[in-house]
């Protein structure tokens, strides 16, 4: 039987790195290649934040509150223990939600827009803005990408550091739902754990 105490831990436990990643991933967006650039050389896409908030801190409070739904209840041992933790872990999640929606929706704008970068002739602009999707976009065809001549590989650390708030942000949704429907489960069900497994491990 799936017990949901366990399952909010898991969840917290997952969802605490993932914070930590896209609030990181977010602050190397700002230093292209490693490059310190002025502040309206850098995309409206790395300025939303979506890593560094929705991914990020918005994260930080869901997570804390699934691991602690998934520990001793502050009512107790047993079925009836843990139901208000749970409760606080729906709305916290419900929380956690809107973050990483707010994630993925700037990480795929950031994608599908593409860097700001310095192109011929020394202006600063968004080279791939109009190409569209399919076999012109610059994620499939590559050899556009030496149209950003400032910084070096400004395209590549754009692509992956977004790629990867994408991803992440789309596993915090998935994870935030569940805790979402598995909070519900266990503030109506309680938590299946017999007292002694509170004490040790998932």
């Amino acid at each position: 039987m799936c017990c949901t105490g366990k399952c909010a831990r898991l969840v917290g436990l997952i969802l605490l790195p993932s914070a930590f990643i896209c609030m990181i991933a977010n602050l190397l967006l700002f230093f292209p290649n490693g490059k310190s650039l002025e502040n309206d050389q850098i995309s409206l896409q790395v300025w939303l934040m979506g890593g560094l908030i929705g991914g990020g801190l918005f994260m930080l409070c869901p997570s804390c509150s699934a691991i602690r739904a998934g520990g001793k209840g502050c009512c107790g041992n047993g079925c009836c223990g843990n139901r208000c933790r749970m409760l606080n872990s729906v709305f916290s999640s419900a929380f956690g939600l809107v973050g990483a929606i707010y994630c993925t929706s700037v990480a795929s704008a950031g994608l599908a827009i593409g860097p700001k970068c310095q192109v011929a002739g020394g202006r600063w602009e968004y080279p791939f803005e109009d190409l569209g999707t399919g076999n012109g976009s610059y994620l499939v065809n590559q050899t556009l990408w030496t149209t950003c001549e400032f910084p070096v590989n400004a395209v590549m650390w754009h692509v992956v550091l977004f790629s990867m708030l994408l991803a992440v942000g789309a596993v915090q949704l998935v994870l935030c739902g569940i805790q979402v429907v598995n909070g519900c489960l266990g503030c109506i069900c309680g938590d299946c754990r017999d007292s002694k497994d509170d004490d040790g491990g998932l």
